[in-house]
């Protein structure tokens, strides 16, 4: 096969995709070596890029992704007129960089910190893909935890969750000194 005709090949699986997709899968698609994949996938970001093309792709977490180029965002988002795009309440921000830091974490975590019930904005980044269940942990009761999305690694702009910014620890209060794990207390 033509270096042509698998860019293209390439092109129409990021576009036809709705979720990431690993190189090592669109190589084992597409029949050539991962190598051969992610430089067809690069040559094609870098045109697209210099182009200036309507769309981009991303590189979230070792996966690719078509996505809307960010000067054309507001098209899109006036186009779709979708409440999935309202803007994160103070709450939900709190919520999220909650889960964010300390991933997976159980909603009763979350409350603890936040010294309220986060229930409704941990049900508003659900249904806004921000955050995903991430199974259940081995505590008492087997609580369900979350876990953030790549939904939230390209909202905000991140390729992988080493991207956020540092939390100042001197900032931090800590109720006592059990020991945490994954943001869980042990007992």
């Amino acid at each position: 096969m033509k270096e042509p005709e698998r860019t293209a090949i390439i092109e129409a699986l990021l576009f036809a995709l709705a979720e990431p997709i690993e190189a090592e899968k669109i190589s084992e698609v597409v029949g050539c070596e991962v190598g051969e994949a992610v430089s067809a996938i690069e040559k094609l970001k870098t045109k697209l890029e210099r182009e200036n093309r309507g769309i981009r792709i991303l590189k979230l977490a070792g996966r690719y992704q078509m996505s809307t180029a960010d000067e054309f965002k507001e098209y899109v988002e006036k186009a779709l007129d979708n409440r999935r795009n309202t803007p994160l309440s103070q709450a939900a921000l709190e919520v999220l960089s909650i889960i964010a830091y300390n991933q997976p974490v159980s909603r009763s975590f979350i409350d603890r910190i936040r010294g309220v019930d986060s229930s409704s904005s941990v049900s508003n980044l659900l249904s806004k893909d921000l955050i995903t269940e991430a199974g259940r942990l081995d505590l008492p009761g087997r609580p369900v935890s979350f876990k953030t999305t790549d939904t939230f690694l390209r909202c905000f702009g991140l390729s992988d969750l080493t991207q956020l910014p540092p939390v100042h620890q001197e900032n931090l209060e800590f109720s006592d000194a059990s020991s945490t794990e994954g943001g869980e207390e042990t007992v």
